[in-house]
């Protein structure tokens, strides 16, 4: 078993029920790769590092092993499962298919001023987890802010299948573009497209959400540990 390689969790804050607070932790650092693929993890590991007792994390395992980012082993724990290259092409590609023309859509009809008014501190959230390299805040309020985005489009089916396929995805080389800063550009793409979706910007909304998906691929991706 893997316990010793297992990353520094944040703390919980309560803002949300004590499990769902654990699930988007542990989503984000298997997106990030904070849990690292392949690497087997015990709830009474990770729950030491929370300090809460292994019920609920063994719980938020589970709800992760149902969107096969992590594999129950028994009497082990869970295994992280490991995404080949082809497959994380595929993830992209079928983000791009169906996030970018709701995007589009959705400035080329407008949005309510509340609704981006919303959207903004999730935007700001991710460029200052960007700003202070926590991999593991920055997934998860990423996840967030997009399925927010998309919600605005009034389709669960979408988000749910958004929800997904970025929780799938990795980013494996975040880890050494968060070290130089080099994560603060595609951070700062979050609030430029609020900016072109208010704009009402169809062509400029539509092009900055293909490229920030492309950012998975063209240049996360391609720096693996």
């Amino acid at each position: 078993m893997n316990d010793h390689n297992a990353p520094a969790l944040p703390s919980l804050h309560g803002r949300r029920s004590l499990r769902d607070e654990i699930v988007q932790t542990l989503r984000g650092a298997v997106i990030s790769g904070d849990l690292r693929p392949g690497a087997v993890y015990s709830a009474p590991s990770l729950a030491a590092q929370f300090g809460v007792s292994p019920t609920p994390v063994r719980e938020a395992m589970v709800d992760l092993a149902k969107d096969g980012l992590v594999e129950p082993l028994r009497n082990k724990g869970f295994r992280v499962v490991e995404l080949s290259e082809k497959e994380l092409d595929d993830l992209a590609d079928l983000r791009a298919l169906i996030e970018v023309p709701v995007v589009r859509r959705l400035a080329e009809a407008g949005v309510d001023a509340a609704d981006i008014a919303r959207l903004r501190p999730l935007a700001a959230g991710i460029e200052e987890a960007a700003a202070r390299r926590d991999l593991i805040a920055h997934a998860a309020i990423d996840l967030e802010f997009h399925l927010a985005l998309l919600a605005l489009d009034g389709n669960e089916q979408i988000v749910e299948t958004v929800r997904s396929l970025r929780s799938r995805s990795r980013i494996y080389g975040a880890k050494q573009l968060a070290e130089t800063d080099a994560l603060l550009p595609s951070a700062r793409e979050h609030s430029v497209l609020l900016d072109l979706v208010e704009a009402r910007d169809a062509a400029g909304a539509e092009a900055l959400m293909r490229r920030h998906i492309g950012h998975v691929r063209g240049i996360w991706a391609a720096k693996r540990d």
